[in-house]
């Protein structure tokens, strides 16, 4: 179907191949990869393992192109393969040993229905034997043919395959419809109102609770079925923070349920967040764990909770209900000692799975263990051209913000280099509710490489850090959150690490607009700046999530406005920390880099804040991805992002 695929699978399937002796500098440190190496999309991604553990399907490169491929773990051959276009691939699930799921995205302007530009997921199923791909929904007149919500995959053995989707003719919806993996057509199974947000699966197939979301009330209710229909057993307002609906609990006669219920809590004990509801008699149970979980883990069989997860410092911690979990997650410690392995995915019967590594040393490498055979195999690395001793040290480091609240991030370190008096970059991230890990970053590590240190702070509003440091950064956009960041330039200054006259700032998303506030809100600490898909006037950027929501007060309207600190739809106080306001106040150069198809941060936000640097005739420039999303999907336009960073803070802040 494609012509020299095989290129990518030799290339992914090259396993614990001997290091390529590393060309040498005059000083004696390693030559850097080039920076393609790093901008490049991953040469292995989204990697998942078959029911039967006998089988694993991945996404590769060639070229512009994503590439689908399937192997036989037992003798290492190719199954087959599947080009799938230069689209963006978001997801593969296996819906049985013969099928794999592939959901996709693609930016679509769509103003027949009322809509500009959104970005619609589409789901495709490959079978690698047939060496056929059908697209779902796609033949069938009366269906819209995107999906409206995530595509589920229950019943390893018959796959049943199950998506909430739009009727033409219907009149209501979206509704949840089961698809015929063969033609791609649908079947309605049953009826949902748009106030369902969510909804548990047993492994039937067969909807057992739901969860609604009212957002002209602002209430979330919890539905249980009864019967041929469903009964509601509680309800909570929740203007923004909702509830959640996870999945089935332990012995699949309940559900998973993340809620703030104080009235609940017994004993004095920290509040749960996660409870086992009874689907019988609603009664609601605490789960409690060693630690407080980010993440809930399930039998990819019978759905049911067998363990829990927390994103840590030092990669991810599990702990399992589960004794053959137990007995597979030990297995892949035993075998990747030191390496903080994470789960990626694990066979029906618990005998296999596929962990990923990353980090110090480690570009990103996916290893298969194999409980029944006693092996571990290496299937294929993130990026390839960059070798182990390429990858730069990533130091886990803490900080007391001006305010006394400890802050904790990464520093990493360019290769060679004494860690004293370096020029520094502030890697800022997005969200602004995520977090920066120890993992291998593709920006970090391609900076490092090119003679940078730098430091990637969990800022106060960083999710991983428990409800109280999230909460911190309510309304400190552009207050406290941003100078978390200068207060970590100015510990390592005090150390000796930096040199202060030799610091830049670049972010992506949140991360641009801390960037673009840098100069303009937390002067005297920059020497430049480089915002992605930045927001440069807040109070623009609520009142366009507001146009986009059938209500203007909507929800994510209230979240926006809590976490930039507005008192309401058009707070005219947003203004003074908005960087497109305060274009005159800019105290070093700038460069702007926004794709025309984002979706989430409008490029309005990058030209208004481009005329009002031009208009205060302060240095800057403007960089338009076209064809490019905000999550920077596109190998062209990501090599073009990171050569433009590279080449901007070489101008303002040069490495010697």
């Amino acid at each position: 179907m494609f012509s020299g695929l095989r290129l990518v699978l030799a290339a992914t399937l090259a396993v614990m191949a001997p290091a390529v002796g590393a060309a040498q500098t005059p000083t004696g440190v390693a030559e850097p990869a080039p920076l393609s190496a790093y901008g490049a999309l991953p040469a292995v991604e989204l990697v998942a393992l078959s029911p039967t553990g006998r089988r694993l399907a991945f996404v590769g490169v060639s070229g512009e192109a994503r590439v689908l491929s399937v192997v036989d773990m037992d003798d290492r051959t190719l199954v087959g393969q599947a080009g799938i276009g230069d689209v963006k691939v978001r997801d593969v699930q296996w819906i049985d040993e013969d099928q794999v799921l592939v959901t996709v995205s693609s930016t679509e302007f769509l103003p027949d229905i009322g809509l500009g530009k959104e970005e619609l997921y589409f789901a495709r199923v490959f079978e690698p034997g047939a060496d056929r791909v059908t697209p779902m929904l796609a033949r069938d007149p009366d269906m819209f043919p995107a999906l409206l919500g995530p595509a589920e995959v229950v019943g390893s053995e018959a796959g049943i395959l199950l998506v909430r989707a739009h009727s033409f003719t219907s009149g209501s919806g979206p509704d949840l419809y089961r698809l015929d993996p063969k033609s791609g057509r649908a079947r309605f199974a049953e009826r949902m109102s748009r106030e369902v947000d969510d909804y548990v699966l047993d492994p039937a197939g067969r909807t057992v609770a739901r969860s609604e979301y009212d957002q002209r009330t602002q209430v979330w209710s919890l539905h249980l079925r009864e019967g041929s229909g469903f009964r509601e057993v509680w309800r909570s307002e929740a203007p923004i923070d909702w509830p959640g609906l996870i999945g089935l609990g332990l012995d699949g006669a309940s559900v998973v349920v993340v809620a703030d219920r104080p009235d609940l809590d017994r004993g004095g004990r920290a509040p749960a967040r996660f409870f086992d509801v009874d689907l019988k008699t609603g009664a609601w149970r605490p789960l409690r764990f060693e630690f407080d979980p980010t993440g809930m883990l399930f039998h990819p069989a019978t759905r049911r909770l067998i363990g829990a997860m927390r994103v840590e410092e030092d990669g991810v911690r599990y702990a399992f209900f589960d004794d053959s979990a137990l007995v597979l997650w030990t297995a892949v410690e035993t075998a990747l000692p030191g390496r903080s392995p994470k789960l990626v995915g694990w066979s029906d019967d618990l005998t296999s799975a596929v962990a990923f590594t990353s980090g110090t040393g480690d570009s990103g490498s996916y290893h298969f263990i194999d409980l029944t055979l006693g092996a571990l195999t290496d299937v294929g690395a993130a990026y390839p051209d960059i070798r182990p001793d390429l990858v730069a040290p990533i130091m886990p480091l803490s900080y007391r913000a001006a305010d006394g609240l400890e802050i904790y991030g990464y520093l990493t370190l360019p290769p060679g280099r004494e860690p004293q008096g370096l020029p520094l970059v502030v890697l800022a991230h997005g969200g602004p509710a995520a977090r920066d890990t120890a993992e291998f970053d593709w920006w970090a590590q391609a900076l490092a490489a090119q003679g940078y240190a730098v430091l990637q702070s969990n800022f106060r509003g960083s999710a991983g850090y428990g409800e109280a440091f999230l909460e911190a950064g309510y309304g400190e956009w552009g207050r406290k959150m941003q100078t978390d960041l200068s207060d970590g330039v100015r510990h390592l200054a005090g150390a000796g690490v930096i040199d202060p006259a030799r610091v830049c700032i670049v972010g992506a998303s949140y991360g641009g607009y801390a960037a673009l506030a840098g100069p303009t809100l937390d002067r005297g600490v920059y020497r430049c700046a480089v915002a992605v898909a930045g927001v440069s006037d807040l109070r623009r950027m609520v009142e366009h999530e507001a146009a986009l929501g059938s209500r203007r007060n909507n929800e994510a309207v209230r979240y926006w406005s809590r976490f930039m600190g507005a008192e309401r739809l058009g707070d005219r106080s947003l203004d003074e920390r908005s960087p497109a306001r305060l274009a005159e106040q800019a105290d070093a150069p700038i460069l702007l880099i926004h794709g025309r198809d984002d979706t989430v941060v409008p490029i309005f936000q990058s030209r208004a804040m481009a005329d009002a640097l031009r208009r205060a005739g302060k240095p800057h420039e403007l960089v338009e991805l076209a064809g490019e999303d905000h999550w920077l999907s596109g190998a062209e336009t990501r090599q073009r992002v990171l050569a433009e960073t590279v080449r901007f803070l070489k101008t303002h802040n040069p490495t010697d």
